[in-house]
């Protein structure tokens, strides 16, 4: 009883008793006791007790009868089963052979890599990634000799059978029927179950404009479903259950990264999107806590996070977060910005829902009265999911808000386009209209409108399309619809809208003018003041409002 606790928390004796920190949660004054005469343990800090069986089955998210299977490999107790017919038998038996050829591949394959010379590029590249021989040794990571055979013989030579070569997923067959070596010239990364049993191998090619794919899985067969396993979900159990968090990344060397900076409760999907099944066994490893998602911050690595959130959703879990920098996957990070970078970030995971609505604001064309509308519907349809009075909505609302600059009310009413006090049109005219109306005015007034184009500054306009096109007036001043680009159709769209409706408007005199880029003045003011009262920055906060005091005074004079 104590060697088996003590694999998972170092354990001192104090009289007839073992202490230490409780591997079920986090703590750091030993509250944990093994009772090694009744084979009991016990935590009085969280309540966690139980026998051997029980330790297993909690420590490593197992049925009872997967525990005591286990447990039995382990110490070399025979397991009789009652009632059992010989054809279940035989596939027992069958098994058995198959994941003892796997296991003996992975010892193969790992020591390939530490003693051949042919495997000295696959060493160079794993430690120019940043991981060390003992994580590397720790997950049994390997090579496959170049050669069509070498598996095959020695495979042949232990014992088994060509059948059972095929049938793990270790050879496959030629045109003509012959078998061979399904992985060669490969780094290899063994994919276990939660007992830590070998099923299959991930492997990576070594030249980048090799033959065949970049990565190459085992087939599917008996043993192994891709769609079912978790790259190192056998060794990230225990830190998940003591941690209550389980983090999901994408690739093998993110999760040997993370392994090895010490965030031990780290799995990878390898490649895919996350699976109904990758998710159950998530569920069963972490019956409650969150699951972080550290995909890579590109569009696949989105989508994948997307259609995870659609599955977790039905499942119940808690799903965050961890926001990457685009290009940059999590070994890269931690290896470039330290760990304390990634558990910061880790720290200010964001729920989904907020990560959906991110992705919506980022993707939307906000230089349009159009895109705007669209992200605003979009981002109102996922927010109403939200329950009222939460923080999360009330979080939420602001951000869409202080994004789009509308109103928070804009935001949460569902019913009409546009709040009720503001004139006839969508959210995006109503927002546009400002910056429109200033340029319009600007060409109805001839030579004092085209003084008057110059003298604001872009950070005044909301729009990328607004400041171009006011570039394009100010040189174009006397034919407007000259050389227009026809690869920035947006800023055209405002030329043409502007120069059409300046057409119909009288001469506007010099307080008109004035008095409109003061309102522009002061909307920008009142963004950057809300933005600062929700950075908590008070010196900016104070200076702000003292200048949109100012610009208050000055628009009223000009008004009078």
């Amino acid at each position: 009883m104590v060697q088996l606790v003590g694999a998972k928390t170092d354990l001192r004796r104090v009289g007839s008793r073992w202490t230490g920190l409780c591997p079920f949660h986090e703590e750091r004054t030993p509250s944990f006791s093994v009772n090694a005469e009744e084979k009991l343990y016990h935590c009085f800090g969280c309540g966690e007790g139980g026998d051997a069986i029980r330790f297993v089955m909690e420590t490593e998210a197992l049925e009872f009868p997967e525990a005591v299977e286990v447990l039995a490999d382990r110490y070399g107790v025979r397991v009789e089963r009652e009632q059992d017919d010989p054809q279940a038998e035989g596939a027992r038996r069958r098994r058995e052979r198959l994941l003892a050829l796997l296991e003996r591949a992975a010892r193969y394959y790992a020591n390939y890599l530490w003693e051949s010379k042919e495997a000295a590029g696959g060493r160079d590249y794993l430690a120019g990634r940043g991981l060390s021989e003992a994580v590397l040794r720790d997950f049994s990571v390997g090579y496959s000799p170049s050669a069509w055979d070498r598996m095959l013989l020695a495979s042949r030579s232990a014992g088994f059978s060509e059948e059972e070569l095929y049938a793990s997923g270790l050879a496959q067959r030629g045109r003509g029927g012959a078998l061979y070596d399904r992985f060669r010239g490969r780094i290899m990364f063994p994919l276990a179950d939660a007992r830590g049993r070998v099923l299959g191998f991930g492997a990576r090619r070594m030249r980048e404009d090799g033959p065949g794919p970049k990565y190459l899985n085992t087939s599917e067969n008996e043993l192994y479903r891709k769609g079912r396993q978790l790259f190192g979900l056998d060794r990230a159990r225990a830190s998940a259950n003591k941690t209550g968090r389980i983090v999901v990344v994408e690739g093998y060397t993110d999760v040997l990264a993370l392994h090895q900076a010490g965030i031990t409760e780290a799995v990878a999907i390898m490649g895919t999107a996350l699976t109904p099944e990758q998710l159950q066994q998530i569920e069963k490893a972490l019956p409650s806590g969150r699951v972080l998602l550290a995909l890579d911050a590109d569009r696949s690595g989105q989508e994948a996070m997307l259609r995870a959130a659609r599955i977790a959703e039905d499942r119940g879990l808690d799903l965050q977060v961890i926001e990457m920098p685009v290009g940059t996957d999590p070994a890269d990070f931690v290896t470039s910005e330290g760990v304390g970078a990634f558990q910061l970030r880790m720290g200010r995971s964001v729920p989904m829902i907020q990560f959906q609505i991110r992705r919506v604001l980022a993707d939307a064309d906000l230089d349009t009265p159009t895109g705007r509308d669209k992200a605003l519907e979009e981002a109102r349809r996922l927010i109403a999911a939200v329950p009222d009075r939460t923080a999360t909505r009330d979080e939420l609302v602001r951000e869409v808000a202080d994004r789009l600059d509308v109103p928070a009310e804009w935001v949460t009413d569902t019913t009409r386009r546009v709040a009720p006090a503001t004139p006839a049109g969508s959210a995006g005219d109503v927002i546009f209209k400002p910056d429109h109306e200033f340029l319009i005015m600007c060409l109805a007034s001839d030579e004092l409108g085209r003084e008057y184009l110059s003298r604001p500054g872009d950070e005044l306009f909301i729009a990328t399309s607004v400041r171009r096109a006011r570039a394009h007036l100010a040189e174009h001043f006397d034919d407007p619809l000259i050389s227009l680009a026809e690869e920035d159709p947006a800023t055209a769209v405002v030329i043409h809208n502007v120069s059409a409706e300046a057409q119909e408007r009288r001469s506007y005199e010099e307080h008109e003018l004035r008095s409109q880029v003061l309102q522009l003045e002061q909307r920008r003011l009142d963004h950057e003041i809300k933005i600062a009262s929700r950075d908590g920055d008070h010196a900016r906060q104070s200076e702000l409002t003292a200048a949109r005091q100012r610009v208050r005074e000055e628009l009223g004079g000009v008004m009078r």
